[in-house]
């Protein structure tokens, strides 16, 4: 293949994706990110900031007089998203592989940095307020739990593979991380967190025993802790069958099932939700894809869930692509990204249509919130770069050949 060996090296000299989007740069013949992974993601939180703002003008007007007051502080985050993505996109991931254990740390500390000076809302003591900034912890949680985990499996593959001792020492740090969010509390966060262990272990080629021992015994400790604590037994039988007290316990899913009732195929059109009128609480976050079903109708559902879908199975794609070139720090990264958005989605998603109970997790890319938005950003930046050097790689090893 031939390639333009000046403009190459302006690739290697940047590392900077932004460069190669808006200048145009590429070497001919190829392409050195995934355009179609970056429209996606860009299309996603375009539509995001479209749907917050549609979903939360009447609460906004209520609380605080300004029908735009969501809407420009989601410009506001917007902003730290471009922010974010310039900066993740110019570290290499070798340098992610490095600091991923110092990085769990600084979260670690932060989390419980959390329990002791946090933000209180709505009885739930999840932010740290910085100034005028306000980060939910547990979302940076998950980005730093799965570039650790990432890490720990190319340090200690083989270490896995033979005996329990490699098993559960990743499992051992994922109980501490557990303990402080559920302090907080936050079981939906615990809940991605460990089916995205359990996911790359089992990738990673995990022995089954432990494997299943592992599921059986979050299974356990997930009933436990519904029945432990009554307003998560409460949500577990409501969304049963919310009709049974459709004004108590379930209110939020019935007003839900309403606006997906009145979406019908191609929904009442942009705007015209009725049950964001204050009627649907959390509108413009957790149950933000039921006033896309009223206004979109199932036409619309479809389309964003394929959108969302496809950020995913990139991901996966991208994992398997990067093991075969023996990446297996960004071949497991991208993996465990692929099932956070995949889940995260499903857990959502299915919360708002009645198939699980509410966990309180955001529509990634598209629901209102800094954190989650700042967060899913930059680990879809990550899938970008770690297809830039994969295909860089690629371009430098067929240019060693040829010369």
């Amino acid at each position: 293949m031939a390639t333009d060996s000046r403009q190459l090296n302006l690739f290697e000299r940047s590392g900077n994706l932004w460069t190669a989007w808006w200048g145009g740069q590429k070497a001919p013949g190829t392409q050195l990110y995934d355009r179609s992974l970056l429209t996606a993601v860009l299309s996603l939180i375009a539509f995001g900031f479209v749907m917050v703002m549609s979903a939360s003008m009447p609460e906004a007007q209520s609380l605080t007089g300004n029908p735009f007051h969501f809407m420009i502080r989601h410009c506001a985050y917007l902003v730290g998203c471009v922010i974010i993505a310039t900066l993740v996109l110019r570290i290499e991931m070798s340098r992610w592989q490095q600091v991923s254990p110092l990085l769990l740390l600084v979260v670690g500390l932060m989390l419980v940095g959390v329990l002791i000076v946090g933000t209180t809302v709505n009885g739930a003591k999840r932010w740290l307020s910085v100034g005028p900034i306000r980060i939910q912890v547990a979302e940076l949680a998950k980005f730093a739990f799965a570039v650790y985990m990432s890490g720990y499996l190319v340090r200690r593959h083989q270490e896995l593979r033979e005996n329990a001792k490699g098993f559960y020492k990743p499992i051992a740090v994922f109980a501490v991380y557990a303990v402080l969010i559920l302090a907080q509390p936050d079981l939906g966060t615990v809940v991605v967190l460990f089916v995205g262990t359990v996911g790359l272990l089992f990738m990673a080629g995990a022995r089954l025993l432990d494997f299943f021992a592992l599921i059986l015994s979050g299974v356990l400790a997930f009933v436990a802790l519904v029945l432990l604590e009554p307003y998560r037994m409460r949500r577990v039988t409501s969304f049963m069958d919310p009709w049974q007290d459709p004004f108590g316990s379930g209110y939020q899913l019935t007003q839900s099932l309403m606006a997906y009732g009145r979406g019908d195929w191609l929904g009442q059109g942009l705007g015209n939700s009725i049950q964001k009128l204050e009627y649907l609480p959390e509108a413009h976050t957790d149950f933000i894809f039921a006033v896309i079903g009223e206004e979109l109708g199932f036409v619309g559902i479809v389309m964003v869930l394929s959108v969302l879908l496809f950020v995913a199975l990139r991901a996966i794609r991208l994992g398997n692509q990067c093991l075969s070139l023996d990446k297996a720090f960004e071949g497991y990264l991208a993996y465990a990204i692929g099932i956070w958005i995949c889940f995260q989605t499903v857990v959502n998603v299915g919360a708002s249509i009645g198939m699980l109970p509410t966990k309180g997790l955001t529509l990634p890319f598209i629901s209102y919130g800094g954190s989650s938005l700042w967060v899913m950003t930059a680990a879809a930046m990550l899938l970008l770069r770690i297809d830039h050097e994969r295909r860089l790689g690629m371009i430098q090893a067929v240019q060693g050949r040829t010369s």
